[in-house]
């Protein structure tokens, strides 16, 4: 019985994305973006970018894990063959679902381990960006890699489990700057959990010299690179993603910090500024306290767009001053409220366009976003997290660090100008775990309701290292 539901369970998820493979785009401009990077290592041995006269210039702009991802499977599939890195992707995703649902036996049950596979199997959110060649997929199956990890040590120390941890956390790090917070918030869990391993102390600490010198070795080697090509220390990858002497527009950005509340705003100005025109109908009535404030800033958008659409030094230094005007007279806006707001419209965005799925332009464009389905879509990403907060509440095993990791999540999440809700989908194995756990417990205490019996926990596994 528990076969015939892993196996239904991983056939629709399998044929969800294959769907969604034929049925939706897979490229966008990122997309084309580390295309370009790998094919430019594989052709050219730098990690470079190619302008529109056909010249590489090197750059530090993206992380080199998912180049190096894309150049591997362009060097088994052929180049550009993004089909296959689609194909590939889906493959790794239900992986990783079958790592969350052997996390959650650990540290629960059988029973919510299944409702764990199912709920990540069968998940739209996650589904859409297995087809979409982008650092997503890999990164959320760094994350349940790591967490399987985690809890294989604990009950079984070696190698193994050391390595793939190491691997998880390194990698989910060289696939995005933010994917650093799983190796913050798991490796002091793996850490505590050790009083409790058995393991010898000798063995222990080569464990340790040896993947702590793994782990920093690519990231070592990184900023070596950009320190030799560029002459700046650089571990990550920037910020607003620019190479050393580009700018970053930081009066603009601030400006945009004191009203940009959803993707509404991100999709028709955000994306837009600079290169293209500036509507200003398209501002939220937020974006001016006073009529005076709205001449202000009627007068820089005219100066924008006549500038060739072009934000100069001088236009940027005019948006910092209106910026700084804006900041003065409410700063609980700025510092509180917007950001606070950002985060929620990255959770709970209630329309289609700001769903936990990277489909934002393509529904956008395709002027679906006000149907019904948008509205059953956000009750399902609204269940998902209930469900996931009805876990916590269990206090399963781990409990503490993945609330940690997803409280980092959404402080980082407070920093962005401009929201965009797939930043939230890091934080969907987390929710994953939680739920399948919420679900088995709920479901026990309900049944313990009616049959006047005292709800019995599930016992773990018996290598479960409690």
């Amino acid at each position: 019985m528990k076969g015939l539901c892993v196996a239904l369970a991983l056939a629709g998820g399998a044929w969800m994305r294959l769907w969604m493979l034929k049925a939706l785009p897979q490229a966008s401009p990122d997309t084309l973006l580390y295309g370009d990077l790998a094919k430019n290592l594989l052709l050219h041995g730098q990690f470079s970018i190619t302008d529109g006269s056909g010249v590489a210039h090197q750059t530090l702009i993206r992380l080199p894990g998912y180049p190096l991802f894309l150049a591997l499977c362009f060097r088994l599939f052929g180049l550009d063959n993004y089909t296959a890195v689609s194909c590939l992707q889906i493959g790794l995703e239900l992986a990783g679902c079958l790592l969350l649902a052997a996390f959650v036996h650990r540290i629960g049950s059988d029973r919510a381990a299944l409702w764990t596979l199912a709920l990540a199997a069968l998940c739209p959110f996650t589904a859409a960006y297995a087809v979409a060649p982008l650092t997503e997929t890999p990164t959320l199956f760094a994350i349940a890699l790591a967490l399987w990890a985690l809890a294989r040590f604990h009950a079984q120390p070696g190698w193994v489990s050391a390595l793939a941890f190491t691997f998880a956390v390194c990698f989910a790090a060289l696939l995005r700057p933010d994917g650093a917070l799983v190796g913050v918030a798991l490796a002091p869990a793996l850490a505590v959990g050790l009083r409790q391993a058995k393991i010898a102390s000798g063995r222990l600490l080569r464990m340790t010299a040896v993947c702590v010198l793994l782990a920093l070795l690519p990231f070592a080697i990184w900023t070596a690179r950009n320190w030799r090509v560029f002459h700046v220390f650089e571990p990550l990858a920037p910020r607003y993603a620019t190479d050393p002497g580009e700018t970053t527009n930081p009066g603009w950005q601030r400006w945009m910090k004191t009203w940009c509340l959803d993707f509404v705003s991100t999709y028709d100005i955000y994306w837009n500024v600079p290169g293209s025109a500036f509507d200003l109908s398209k501002l939220p009535a937020r974006a001016f306290d006073s009529p005076a404030e709205y001449a202000q800033t009627a007068a820089l958008v005219a100066a924008y767009n006549d500038n060739g659409q072009d934000l100069s030094p001088e236009l940027d230094a005019r948006f910092a001053q209106l910026a700084q005007q804006r900041v003065t007279s409410h700063p609980m806006r700025y510092y509180v409220w917007l950001p606070l707001g950002r985060m929620a419209d990255m959770w709970l965005r209630p329309r289609v366009e700001n769903l936990n799925i990277d489909l934002d332009w393509w529904v956008y464009r395709h002027h679906y976003a006000e149907t019904r389905f948008s509205w059953a879509y956000a009750g399902l990403n609204a269940a998902y997290l209930l469900l996931a907060l009805a876990g916590l509440c269990f206090k399963p095993r781990y409990w503490p660090w993945l609330l940690l990791y997803l409280t980092l999540r959404s402080a980082l999440l407070m920093t962005i100008e401009a929201p965009e809700a797939r930043y939230t989908l890091e934080c969907f194995p987390m929710v994953f775990a939680l739920a399948g756990i919420g679900i088995d417990r709920s479901l026990r205490k309900i049944a313990s309701i009616f049959t006047g019996r005292r709800p019995l926990h599930p016992a773990p596994s018996n290598d479960s290292g409690r």
